[in-house]
C-alpha cells in the first residue's frame, strides 16, 4: 500500500474536521509526532487505530483505501472489504421514532442509527447500544442500569435523571450531551467528551479513565475522592462542584476553572486544600488561579 497517499488521506480528512495534529493525537492516546510520520508516509496505523481514526474523524475505511495499491503483506483485509448496499434510511430520510414506556430489557440496539429518539421512561437494563448512532436521543427517567454505550456517538443527547449505574462508554464520543444522572458506577474509559454538561450529580462513583474532557462543565457535581489522574481537560469548568481528596495526579490541564462551592468559607478551602495536582501539566492561567486560593499544594506542578 503506498503510505504517502493514505497519509494524505489521512490529513485531509483531519483538516476537514478542523483538527490539529496534536488534537488528533490526544484522542488516540498517542504522539502528535506519530501522526506526523502517518501523514508523511513514514509509518502507518495498525487496523485497530484505522478503525479508531474512522470514528474521530467521521469517515468510513473505504476512504483511506480507494484508489491505493495493496500487496499480500499488507493491511488487505482491511481494504478488500466490498461495498456493502444497506437499505437503513439516512439520517436525513430517518423517521423520528419513539419508544417512550417500552420495557426493552436487554434489547440489542448495537449499530443502530437513531437520531432523535425517546426512550423516555423506558426500562432499558443491560440494552446494548454500542457502536449506536444515537444523535440527539432523550432518556429522560430511565433506567439504563448495565446498559452497553461502548464506541457510541452521543451527540445532542440527554440523560435526564437516568439510572446509569454499572453502564459502560468505553470509547464512546459524547458531544454537547447533558448528563443529569442518578445511580453510580458508570464507567468512561477511553471516552471523549466535548462540550458535555454533567449538572447536579453524584459522580463519587463513577470511573473516569484515559478521557479527553474539552469545554466539558461540572455544574454542582458532588466530585468528592474522584480519581482524574492522568486524563486532560481543556476549557473545562468545575463551577461549585466538590472536590474533597479528588486527584489530577501527572493530568493536563489548560485553561481550567476552579469555582468554589462556598465562596470565601473555611469549609470550601479545606475540602479543596485536600485536592492533589502532583506531577499535573497546567498553563499558566489555570495555575495561577489555583494559586490564589492559597491552600492548594502545587509545588510538584509542571507550567507551560
Amino acid at each position: 500500500m503506498d503510505t504517502k497517499i493514505i497519509g494524505g488521506k489521512i490529513a485531509k480528512a483531519r483538516k476537514a474536521m478542523g483538527m490539529s495534529q496534536a488534537k488528533l493525537a490526544q484522542q488516540l492516546f498517542i504522539s502528535p509526532q506519530a501522526v506526523g510520520k502517518w501523514e508523511r508516509g513514514e509509518s502507518m496505523p495498525d487496523i485497530t487505530t484505522f478503525n479508531r481514526l474512522t470514528e474521530i474523524l467521521g469517515v468510513d475505511l473505504n476512504h483511506f483505501s480507494a484508489g491505493a495499491r495493496t500487496t499480500d503483506n499488507e493491511i488487505s483485509p482491511l481494504v478488500r472489504q466490498p461495498a456493502v448496499e444497506t437499505s437503513e434510511p439516512s439520517p436525513a430520510q430517518q423517521v423520528q421514532i419513539d419508544l417512550t414506556a417500552i420495557d426493552l430489557q436487554k434489547g440489542d440496539f448495537a449499530g443502530v442509527t437513531l437520531h432523535k429518539g425517546k426512550f423516555d421512561t423506558s426500562s432499558l437494563r443491560g440494552a446494548n447500544f454500542a457502536g449506536a448512532d444515537l444523535t440527539g436521543t432523550s432518556f429522560d427517567v430511565v433506567d439504563a442500569r448495565e446498559a452497553n454505550f461502548d464506541g457510541a456517538r452521543l451527540t445532542d443527547c440527554r440523560f435526564s435523571t437516568t439510572d446509569l449505574t454499572r453502564a459502560s462508554f468505553r470509547t464512546s464520543i459524547l458531544v454537547r450531551t447533558t448528563l443529569h444522572i442518578s445511580g453510580q458506577g458508570a464507567q468512561f474509559i477511553g471516552a471523549t467528551l466535548t462540550d458535555v454538561h454533567l449538572t447536579k450529580t453524584d459522580l463519587r462513583k463513577t470511573i473516569f479513565e484515559q478521557c479527553i474532557f474539552n469545554g466539558v462543565d461540572f455544574n454542582h457535581c458532588d466530585l468528592q475522592g474522584m480519581c482524574f489522574d492522568g486524563q486532560t481537560f481543556t476549557g473545562v469548568q468545575f463551577n461549585k462542584s466538590a472536590l474533597k481528596d479528588a486527584s489530577f495526579r501527572g493530568a493536563t490541564l489548560r485553561n481550567v476553572s476552579f469555582t468554589l462551592p462556598f465562596s470565601l468559607t473555611n469549609k470550601s478551602y479545606l475540602a479543596i486544600k485536600t485536592t492533589c495536582f502532583d506531577g499535573a501539566t497546567m498553563d499558566k492561567l489555570t495555575y495561577a488561579a489555583l494559586k490564589g486560593l492559597r491552600v492548594i499544594d502545587l509545588s510538584k506542578v509542571i507550567v507551560i
